[in-house]
């Protein structure tokens, strides 16, 4: 499915989100609080966009994403970012390797999520970070009510104007419409090899930043 919406992906998600998606990977970078030389994991990277917005850091960033098409336009836009094939329940990396890993818009889609959250704490250092980006639940009920009518009719609509693979967007939105609210995904975290898990919320609860720690 990614390979076949890789080739519009980036506009299409800047269109679906009404700009929203550059504030959201610039407020995961400051989430990370990265510092120049550290190694960062930016699994799901898709095209490179998130992974070279984390780099402006300073810090050494690698993304990993298990879609062949998306990583061929991201070698071939940003070539000097650096992309690698991966699965997330099968890191190709030794225990312990990164002082901070991250994710955007990808933990739902993985197949089996605890089982991803404890593969990230083993690739990271102990006192590490995780910062996981995904869409969530708005807090307030009316907006929320209007957000979900937007999500089941008007995604798909928009999707069929600017996405080389509509169909797509009509899984997307389901995905979103079924994941877990801020405190289920954090207990969820809590319960999968991390610590000290909080979040905050942005744009009004659509989106939530999820932070937690390796333990020591």
């Amino acid at each position: 499915m990614f390979d076949g919406v890789a080739e519009k992906y980036d506009k299409t998600n800047s269109v679906l989100s009404f700009g929203q998606d550059k504030g959201w990977r610039r407020a995961t970078r400051a989430a990370l609080n990265l510092k120049r030389g550290e190694k960062v994991l930016d699994l799901g990277a898709g095209t490179g966009v998130s992974t070279e917005e984390l780099a402006r850091s300073g810090a050494y960033v690698v993304g990993v994403d298990l879609s062949l098409g998306m990583l061929a336009v991201g070698r071939r836009d940003r070539p000097h970012v650096p992309l690698v094939a991966g699965d997330a329940l099968a890191l190709p990396f030794p225990d312990a390797t990164f002082d901070a890993v991250t994710t955007s818009f990808v933990i739902r889609n993985v197949a089996n999520t605890p089982a991803a959250l404890r593969e990230l704490a083993r690739v990271t250092k102990p006192g590490g970070r995780l910062v996981i980006c995904e869409f969530s639940h708005p807090v307030n009920g009316a907006f929320r009510t209007v957000y979900l009518q937007y999500l089941m009719r008007s995604l798909p609509a928009v999707a069929r104007k600017v996405s080389s693979n509509p169909e797509a967007y009509v899984y997307l939105a389901e995905s979103i419409r079924a994941w877990p609210n801020q405190n289920e995904f954090a207990k969820i975290i809590g319960e999968n090899a991390w610590s000290q898990v909080k979040y905050r919320n942005l744009t009004g609860g659509i989106v939530a930043l999820h932070r937690a720690v390796k333990p020591a």
